[in-house]
């Protein structure tokens, strides 16, 4: 028997009810396979986070376009900076906007996870759209009037709270539209975000250069018009997501006789998840994983430029500092096609590994990720020291795609521990401990480099002591995971609470029986296809860009 969304006419039905999860129920012959593209569509665009930094530099020059110098003031404060109209932005006052975003991408995660477990994903992502989307419209506004607190407040705060609603709308769902596959599920949806800035960066400047004039930087004309695409597509996104009725299992699919004692059969609310000491030790594991990954990623291009120096561009005897202004340009295009490398493997590492972990258990993947990467983190100062760039680009791409395969393999480690009932609000909590990295990684990774450069320090060993410290990192991760065990039985809810959770977003609460209910695996269909081509085209374009971009670093 199928469950059936309300009987009620369409007058009957306000916008509210309209978006609400009581709505959203799937009926006989719905495809789950429509569900990750619509997830996608929403992490796509989202993403394009870690590639603000396309915008910093035109913005730094925003009222000296075309003049050999900026509009600098000296002795700005930051009140000065935030309500000036006669002098040029910094770019580290610039790049606050991605530290708020990121913060209040936690604390919106955590704040709101118990609200979009009752109100459900399509109300979740409808708001961050708004937020998203609407942040980018804020901040061409501040643009345009030479703002920045507009900016702090349209790009970071407003738009750091769509970041947050739109990375954890689609994961319960999916976990619960994808029983049998939960890391594949997350890491498909996971791995639109680590490419978001792919698409958008490029796009970015191609609309720059298109709205560049003598007097404009062009920067408030492209964050308008992608502040629409983004409203657009995530809100087709959003109207896109289906939950599935309660109870639901894919057709002819049981639940296998656990083989690991990590996967629990039972669900942990909400309320109690954070008293556990499993919460705080997967909390810590994230942190420590992307501390130790954002870190890098912070620096990777001066990194590569200062340890090898001359040797990117065939000159293996001159050092970074000996170098003229025609030979740093060569290099910071080198370095600029390590970066991009970088950014692929990360992206692939997210749908890579999470897929992986439904094979070898998502303990077991943690366990590869912090000793692989400790081993690669202690290796890789050797590497430089016999100055292999082909071993030390290796290296890092390896370790960039366990970093971004933690991030998509933590919502299945957590609904294998805590169950599926509330895992999206447990995960929004979680993420505060991505918050906490965005700003430790960077901290530890800058100060312990300039440390090393008023110690007059140069080249290979500039960054030996940071490659320890992060190896360091990833060995106190190990043991976190590693301390992670099951549940004891009093922290889970009884039979009843969880019919009583069920029933909250089903339009019956007398239908709690397991079935497929008329909607089966899915698989292919012209729907799903044309879904899929929506979001898959430009993701193909998108890693053809940085490829074509990368293959500077091999030439």
């Amino acid at each position: 028997m199928n469950v059936r969304v309300s009987d009620a006419s369409p007058a009957d039905v306000g916008l509210s009810n309209w978006l609400s999860r009581e709505h959203i129920v799937a009926k006989a012959g719905f495809n789950r396979w429509l569900v990750p593209p619509a997830a996608l569509a929403i992490h796509l665009c989202i993403g394009m986070s870690y590639g603000l930094s396309v915008f910093w530099l035109p913005l730094s020059r925003a009222l000296s376009v075309g003049q050999p110098s900026p509009a600098a003031c000296p002795d700005m404060t930051v009140a000065t900076v935030l309500f000036t109209t006669t002098c040029d932005w910094r770019v580290s006052d610039l790049v606050t906007v991605f530290s708020i975003g990121i913060v209040m991408l936690g604390i919106a995660a955590a704040v709101f996870g118990g609200w979009l477990e009752r109100a459900g994903p399509r109300k979740a992502g409808l708001a961050a759209a708004l937020c998203w989307g609407g942040g980018f419209l804020i901040g061409a506004v501040g643009v345009h009037l030479h703002q920045l607190w507009l900016v702090w407040l349209g790009m970071g705060v407003i738009g750091g709270i769509g970041l947050g609603l739109g990375y954890i709308s689609p994961v319960s769902t999916l976990v619960k539209w994808f029983p049998d596959r939960r890391g594949m599920a997350t890491g498909m949806a996971i791995m639109g975000f680590g490419g978001g800035a792919m698409i958008g960066s490029p796009l970015a400047n191609i609309l720059i250069n298109t709205f560049k004039t003598a007097n404009s930087a062009g920067v408030w004309e492209t964050l308008a018009v992608m502040g629409v695409l983004y409203l657009v597509a995530m809100t087709c996104g959003a109207l896109g997501y289906r939950v599935p009725p309660a109870g639901w299992r894919p057709e002819g699919w049981t639940a296998p006789a656990s083989k690991s004692a990590m996967i629990t059969s039972g669900h942990v609310h909400l309320d109690n998840a954070h008293k556990t000491p499993q919460f705080w030790l997967l909390w810590t594991a994230l942190a420590l994983n992307v501390s130790a990954g954002i870190g890098v990623l912070a620096l990777a291009s001066p990194m590569l430029q200062e340890i090898f120096g001359g040797a990117l561009i065939g000159q293996p005897g001159l050092a970074f500092s000996q170098l003229d202004g025609s030979q740093k340009a060569q290099i910071a295009a080198v370095a600029a096609g390590f970066v991009g490398l970088l950014s692929l493997f990360n992206i692939l590492g997210r749908f890579f590994w999470a897929s992986m972990s439904d094979k070898i258990g998502r303990k077991v993947t943690y366990a590869t990720f912090f000793a692989l990467g400790c081993v690669l983190y202690a290796a890789a100062p050797w590497a430089a020291g016999i100055g292999s760039k082909g071993l030390f680009v290796v290296f890092f791409c390896v370790i960039l795609s366990m970093y971004g395969g933690g991030f998509s393999t933590i919502p299945a480690y957590l609904a294998d521990v805590f169950g599926t009932q509330f895992v999206g609000a447990i995960h929004g909590r979680l993420l505060t401990a991505w918050s906490t990295a965005g700003v430790v990684g960077p901290f530890v990774v800058t100060a312990i480099r300039q440390a090393q450069v008023d110690a007059g320090i140069q080249g290979a060993e500039l960054y030996t002591r940071t490659m320890y410290i992060l190896a360091g990192f990833l060995a106190v991760g190990f043991v976190a995971n590693l301390l992670v065990r099951p549940l004891a039985a009093r922290w889970f809810m009884s039979d009843a609470e969880v019919a009583a959770a069920e029933a909250k977003g089903s339009t019956t609460s007398a239908r709690l029986q397991s079935g497929s209910y008329g909607i089966g695996r899915g698989g292919f269909s012209p729907l799903a296809g044309l879904a899929w081509m929506a979001v898959g085209i430009p993701i193909l374009w998108g890693i053809w860009t940085t490829v074509s971009k990368t293959l500077i670093l091999f030439s």
